[in-house]
């Protein structure tokens, strides 16, 4: 029996136009398909049946449009298959801020003289690759057919930033090699191009795991699509200042939310609690990571 994960409309279409649902898969490298990948005139949403969307809007009430860029529909097409057929679950911890709000207030002097600003997120990059090194699990990909895992000796991490003509996610190379100026120089100049839609293709290729920071816009706690073929997707929201209690004592702690989605085919909740944990303590103690 086909594995190929398709609509009745898609494989009637299929039927049809003589098309071999297995063989087209195989050729696209995955295991769902819709009417635009048997060479229908337009895309549907999702890649599945159109029947919820086809809806005369304009019957209830007034309607402009907006058309969805082909850089926009390609990645809902990737973000709906992904939220499809990855089996994903996030798990939730936080991290102390103190020590590294602590380092960017004393390096601001030299941060200037550098021409840099120094981020929380350079700090995140650098804890991450450390993770990723620690956790090879982590630092991997499924093949295609759900076989074969492709453990990677080499740490790249994906950027993602909200540009006006959507999300797009750069790749920070070689991370683990790399010290805390460069990597601030680097995000900085891969936001900067982002936004200016200089950023080449093969510059968003090839990442271990992609960091989604939300951090200076707000919220709590979110759930990050995991973006095949990686394995895990961590996001990052707003510090909030919580009460600890040192004894008797109430002391007030920024902390960072943190959220990890992972693939549950291939790590579990235990990997996750142990790699979260491995980074908070990371965050907590950043000297280890810059000295």
């Amino acid at each position: 029996m086909s594995e190929v994960i398709a609509s009745p409309s898609t494989r009637r279409k299929a039927l049809e136009k003589g098309v071999d649902l297995d063989v087209r898969a195989r050729e696209l490298g995955r295991i769902t398909l819709g009417p635009e990948d048997l060479g229908a005139s337009a895309p549907v949403a999702n890649g599945g049946d159109i029947s919820f969307w086809d809806v005369d809007h304009s019957a209830y009430g007034p309607v402009t449009e907006d058309p969805m860029s082909r850089f926009a529909q390609v990645a809902a097409r990737n973000l709906g298959a992904a939220n499809s057929l990855i089996p994903q679950v996030t798990h939730h911890d936080r991290a102390d801020m103190s020590a590294i709000d602590g380092l960017r207030k004393a390096w601001r002097v030299e941060a200037q003289a550098r021409g840099i600003k120094l981020t929380a997120l350079a700090f995140h990059v650098m804890a991450l690759a450390r993770c990723l090194r620690d956790s090879p699990r982590f630092n991997a990909s499924l093949s295609a057919d759900g076989k074969t895992l492709v453990l990677k000796d080499y740490v790249h991490i994906g950027i993602a930033v909200d540009t006006p003509h959507g999300l797009m996610v750069p790749v920070i190379r070689n991370a683990d090699q790399s010290g805390l100026w460069e990597i601030s120089a680097e995000i900085a100049d891969l936001a900067a191009r982002a936004q200016a839609r200089k950023i080449a293709p093969d510059e968003m290729g090839g990442a271990s795991m992609t960091i989604s920071n939300l951090g200076g816009i707000g919220g709590t706690a979110f759930t990050p699509i995991v973006n095949p073929p990686e394995l895990a997707i961590l996001g990052i929201t707003r510090t909030e200042t919580v009460t600890l209690w040192d004894g008797n004592t109430p002391r007030p702690i920024p902390m960072v939310p943190l959220d990890l989605s992972y693939d549950h085919r291939v790590l579990n909740g235990a990997d996750a609690a142990r790699f979260l944990a491995r980074y908070a303590r990371l965050i907590a103690s950043p000297q280890h990571m810059v000295l």
